[in-house]
């Protein structure tokens, strides 16, 4: 059980696309509450994919899904960039929709990667509790590393430039955007 644990806080570390997506919802949920309910909705729906895709009940091919998730964070940095123009987009007015919504398709995601490593047949409930638990440290322990950073910016007074303010919305869309087209690429020329 404990490999399991490790393996899914392995997984949700290295996961750099997941890691976009929620800094994204972070950099537009304002409030703690609002965080909270967010990050609990992000979890319950990739708990619910990650379930019925190990077992067996719903099937996805994997790299539609993947060049899915990348267009997810596309549209993160696009909702970061409308908020920092004024713009009060679907994810600031709604944000645990929008992340349920997008990690039911991420739940697929971490499935692919869970089917990858081998699951043992007798012990298949516990071995996907137990990488679930792991995902979930790893995502809680990145949020509260950006939350701490953030604090420690603002306790420092930190002053950045204005049109530096835009590089992360636009540092997320551009990564996950150059992520859509390699991967729609892949299944083209399948």
């Amino acid at each position: 059980m404990l490999a399991y644990v490790q393996t899914g806080i392995e997984h949700i570390l290295l996961g750099v696309d997941h890691l976009l997506f929620v800094l994204g919802l972070i950099w537009i949920v304002r409030s703690r509450w609002m965080l909270i309910k967010t990050i609990t909705a992000f979890t319950v729906a990739h708990s619910l994919t990650l379930a019925a895709a190990t077992f067996g009940l719903v099937g996805v091919p994997e790299r539609p899904v993947n060049a899915l998730i990348a267009l997810s964070i596309v549209f993160m940095g696009v909702e970061i960039v409308k908020l920092r123009h004024g713009q009060v987009g679907l994810t600031a007015r709604h944000p645990w929709i929008v992340a349920f919504a997008f990690d039911l398709l991420h739940g697929f995601g971490f499935a692919t990667a869970l089917t990858i490593l081998g699951l043992p047949p007798g012990d298949l409930p516990l071995a996907l509790l137990a990488f679930n638990v792991g995902v979930e440290i790893g995502q809680i322990a990145f949020v509260f590393l950006v939350l701490a950073l953030i604090w420690a910016f603002r306790e420092l007074q930190l002053r950045w430039s204005r049109w530096s303010e835009s590089i992360p919305a636009y540092a997320i869309g551009g990564i996950a955007a150059f992520w859509f087209i390699d991967r729609t690429l892949l299944i083209i020329t399948a």
